[in-house]
């Protein structure tokens, strides 16, 4: 039986694909007490990355923003893996962190991972909104444009 976030999922036409693996050696989530850490989700969909390239330079702001906002997704995945299929346990959603490979001198890096941060609020609601931090570097793994993390409180 789905629960409402699974509903509301539905609504929103987003399907949650099976998590990725690992690349390296880490875990893809971590549980300490009511948190669940989730590791850093690029922008993959069906084994293959969606958008390679600098923001700022090959990728747009819009697309970079997509390509936040299927972190998002990503995450999302993890996260129901990591409370054994029922996202109606997660309380809310404490901190994402954003990393954009852009150009030098690039300062749209919140404007980017609102991509994600706006699908943790329509999916969650008020328990979607979180504490941020939108970080510009100059290369992300396989020339993704962004990357990004999340905490999230569980029941």
């Amino acid at each position: 039986m789905s629960g409402r976030i699974d509903a509301r999922l539905k609504e929103l036409n987003i399907d949650l694909p099976t998590p990725s693996t690992p690349a390296a050696n880490y875990v893809p989530f971590k549980r300490a007490g009511s948190l669940i850490f989730i590791a850093g989700q690029v922008p993959n969909a069906n084994g293959k990355d969606q958008f390679t390239g600098q923001v700022g330079k090959e990728i747009s702001l819009e697309d970079a923003q997509k390509a936040a906002r299927l972190c998002a997704v990503n995450i999302l995945a993890q996260l129901k893996a990591a409370v054994g299929g029922d996202l109606d346990k997660v309380v809310s959603c404490v901190r994402l962190g954003g990393f954009v490979n852009a150009v030098p001198g690039y300062g749209q890096q919140p404007q980017v991972i609102n991509g994600a941060s706006d699908l943790m609020v329509e999916v969650f609601g008020d328990a979607g909104r979180h504490a941020r931090a939108a970080v510009g570097c100059g290369s992300l793994p396989r020339n993704v444009p962004v990357e990004v993390d999340a905490i999230f409180e569980v029941a």
